[in-house]
């Protein structure tokens, strides 16, 4: 069960400081291995390959980075009591009509992107059965009604034994290329190589760095934190959780730096890059190696599905309620807590985008991406992140936040050097495209 807040002798919500305990640490792990997807780790083994242990010091800048978007999403919904579509909302129209068009087009590709990514090692893993498409389907409904019938709490344990998955294959496959200590040390020395600066830019701000934290906001309600005495107890739960991200981005430009770097093996993009490793850990270490190396595979992706198939669905939720309520449609919405949530999961609008996500994409299973629809998602997804950190910037220096919650010069720091990071990729993203 999600832990409550609590309440004062004469009813009001208790605002008391909560104390900070390991037992509360959940919606961090749940955002952090949601945001962490097979490309992004391709993408860390592929910089690491490259450029050895040089871009050590951009991971964990990235880290930094995801701390400082993350606390303040769930700063936002704890000291204002709102969800953040509802404060999206006050900065204009503007804001809703990106999120309409984003999460419908946003959701229609990756769905297809998921189910491919988590049926690719369980192909890897079992040559001989169901080809792709069968295993891509096959996982897509299970996400579909693992997230349909369960409520956040049994969410939450499922993502927190596939982290653990997730850590233990990575770190293990990291320990048995022997890192070079002091080259990971003197890595932590800013420098860019020449050709670099693109890999250095997507260190920081692509891995965990998608939609699905601006839902860390909607799972810290869901597990009872709804107001500012559940803040130290937030903080905590969100470090814990992109340290362990950190952890995963140094493993992997390990392994990227022990193993492909020094033999000039060259990984293809994407997802099928992972496949390619398996083969290569097979190569070097043996079957057993390569296996668990694709179960840990499995894990990354099928975390990612399955925290898109709910987080995203709760900010669907929540978007439809209020345009509805603000539209006088329905009762005036409540604020953010659990029992919001938990009406959520259970709502309409929850379970039709869960549909959205399954079902239509699974036509691009069989059909190339229609060339308007890959643009669209492009730029589409190149933009949410500058609109997240520079909204938050936005919110959190305004009157909307008690004065007591807005940003300090560090938090005003980070977002703004979190926004123009994430404007320079938006417009290296965009150039990329296949125009």
């Amino acid at each position: 069960m999600a832990e409550t807040s609590g309440t004062t002798e004469t009813g009001e919500p208790d605002s008391r400081p909560r104390q900070s305990s390991w037992k509360y640490i959940g919606p961090g792990i749940v955002v952090a291995a949601t945001g962490v997807g097979a490309g992004d780790l391709v993408a860390t083994l592929i910089a690491g390959s490259r450029f050895g242990y040089t871009l050590m010091w951009a991971a964990v800048i990235g880290c930094l980075v995801k701390i400082s978007l993350a606390e303040a999403v769930g700063r936002w919904h704890l000291a204002t009591g709102r969800t953040l579509f509802d404060g999206w909302r006050t900065l204009g129209g503007w804001t809703t009509g990106y999120f309409a068009v984003y999460v419908v087009v946003w959701g229609f590709v990756y769905g297809a992107t998921a189910m491919s990514s988590s049926a690719l090692p369980i192909v890897a893993l079992f040559p001989d059965g169901p080809g792709l498409k069968t295993w891509a389907i096959l996982t897509g409904l299970v996400g579909l009604v693992f997230v349909w019938f369960n409520r956040y709490a049994v969410f939450e344990k499922v993502m927190t034994v596939l982290i653990g998955v997730m850590f233990v294959v990575v770190v293990y496959v990291a320990v048995r290329v022997v890192p070079d200590a002091g080259a990971s040390f003197a890595g932590l020395l800013p420098v860019l190589p020449d050709g670099s600066l693109i890999y250095t830019l997507g260190l920081i701000g692509g891995v965990g760095g998608t939609i699905t934290m601006a839902a860390y906001g909607y799972w810290v309600n869901a597990k009872g934190w709804s107001n500012s005495s559940w803040m130290k107890v937030m903080r905590i739960d969100n470090r814990v959780a992109y340290l362990t991200t950190g952890i995963f981005v140094v493993a992997m430009l390990v392994v990227g730096a022990e193993l492909l770097h020094s033999s000039q093996i060259a990984l293809t993009k994407g997802d099928r890059g992972l496949v390619d490793l398996g083969q290569v850990l097979e190569d070097r270490f043996g079957a057993g190696t390569a296996k668990l190396f694709l179960v840990g595979f499995f894990a990354t992706s099928f975390s990612s599905l399955i925290g898109v198939w709910h987080g995203v669905s709760l900010m669907f939720a929540d978007f439809v309620e209020r345009i509805r309520a603000g539209r006088g449609g329905a009762p005036a919405v409540e604020g953010a807590g659990s029992g919001t949530v938990g009406r959520q999961e259970r709502s309409v609008p929850f379970r039709a985008y869960l549909l959205w996500l399954t079902f239509p994409p699974m036509t691009l299973l069989w059909l190339d991406e229609p060339f308007g629809l890959v643009i669209g998602y492009g730029v589409l997804g190149a933009f949410f992140m500058p609109f997240l950190a520079l909204t938050l910037l936005w919110l959190l220096n305004s009157a909307r936040t008690p004065r007591e919650w807005r940003n300090g010069w560090l938090s005003n720091g980070m977002l703004a050097v979190a926004g123009l990071l994430f404007v320079v990729l938006c417009v290296q993203q965009v150039r990329e495209l296949p125009w």
